[in-house]
């Protein structure tokens, strides 16, 4: 082999080494990690009722919760903890979270209660010093899971699920992420009440090992009650899994647009339950309604068209969208959506994008186009002093 030869093989080697492990991180970096904890599993079968075992209850909408997350928001990685019948060691499952380096951990269970066949509903959970007796006997079953692992007295340092004594330890803890914990905890409760029309149970603490061992905010569900016979039905039929892991969804990205909006002063999260379809808002005039005037006078909107003459309402192109337009260099252009608040309107601009791919946004100040761009930074700004 020529020297000119080696000198080719070299650099080709070295400009293979650099990239292939670039590209495989490329493709699976994402901006926001959540992992998913479907509770017991295997030979673990959590909570046994009259007709199914919590660990597939829990498995189910595990599930379903992840699969939305997928199809809604490409900018998430989903990780389970498992995502079939197998055991999972307790800190295994913390270890995964942490690994992953995680922006949230989401553990799914379902409660059961020795007496009281007629209790129910849905509660959720954070890492905390149990409050009361009914509190401490949640975090008694949903620890008592290591009692499955052979070593598990050395493994959390003689810890003993079944005694009051050991729960001290959560007396004396500090969680940095307290805070951010119980706030998602009761995004999720609001959505259990209003959007699942499920009992709501509240939000708990109590000294759960596996969010003890979890580095982020996390939440542990008890979907409902297995002990409840209409209940644990209701758990296991499609309209209930998918309606819970529905409700669980719609507050996780509740929590994480308000997280985005504290970091980067902005969102791209769409929340289905905030806003009306294209079709249902409203039309206004560039210059917009009293409702819609500021103190700063902006407003914004998203064109979706533009029209050397005037287009009929039934126009085909404007695709069923109700639309008013503003005249520019002689040319007709077309605009809905009217806010003074952009992040809505930017809402409205991805479900218009459906149908207009060239959509985008613009602002009109005491009724006459300005800067979109400057607009834009000083909403953003002004957000982010007023938080």
């Amino acid at each position: 082999m020529t020297r000119y030869k080696r000198y080719i093989l070299y650099i080709w080697l070295c400009l293979g080494l650099l990239a292939t492990p670039f590209c495989i991180d490329c493709a699976s970096a994402k901006d926001f990690v959540v992992v998913i904890d479907a509770g017991h599993g295997g030979h673990d079968p959590g909570a046994i009722g009259r007709i199914s075992k919590e660990k597939n209850i829990n498995l189910k909408v595990a599930l379903k919760l992840g699969k939305q997350i997928r199809q809604n928001c490409p900018d998430v990685k989903v990780v389970y903890t498992r995502d079939r019948d197998v055991f999972i060691p307790l800190n295994r499952r913390a270890e995964i979270a942490n690994n992953a380096k995680a922006d949230l951990f989401i553990s799914i269970h379902t409660n059961s209660v020795a007496k009281g066949a007629s209790v129910r509903g849905a509660s959720t959970w954070t890492l905390g010093l149990a409050k009361s007796e009914a509190n401490l006997e949640v975090a008694k079953r949903e620890n008592s899971v290591i009692l499955y692992e052979d070593d598990y007295k050395t493994r959390y340092a003689g810890f003993n699920p079944n005694s009051a004594e050991s729960y001290i330890i959560f007396e004396f803890m500090q969680d940095k992420y307290m805070e951010e914990s119980v706030h998602l905890a009761s995004l999720v409760q609001q959505q259990f009440k209003n959007t699942c029309k499920r009992v709501d149970r509240g939000v708990h603490q109590a000294g759960f090992l596996v969010l003890k061992a979890s580095a982020m905010p996390s939440i542990l569900v008890e979907l409902g009650f297995i002990s409840n016979r209409e209940e644990e039905r209701y758990l296991n039929s499609e309209e209930g899994s998918a309606t819970l892991a529905n409700g669980i969804y719609r507050a996780f990205l509740s929590y994480k647009r308000e997280q985005e909006l504290k970091r980067n002063g902005s969102s791209h999260t769409t929340l289905p339950q905030a806003s009306p379809t294209p079709q249902q808002r409203p039309a206004a005039s560039p210059k917009g309604t009293a409702a819609e005037r500021t103190e700063s006078g902006v407003i914004f909107k998203v064109q979706i068209l533009t029209s050397p003459r005037p287009l009929a309402k039934n126009d085909k192109r404007l695709k069923g969208v109700k639309a008013e337009y503003y005249r520019e260099g002689g040319l007709y252009k077309y605009v809905c959506g009217a806010s003074a608040d952009y992040n809505q309107v930017l809402r409205t601009k991805q479900d218009l994008s459906k149908k207009f791919k060239d959509a985008f946004i613009v602002a009109f100040k005491n009724g006459k186009k300005t800067d979109a761009k400057a607009a834009i930074k000083a909403f953003n700004k002004k957000r982010h002093n007023n938080q």
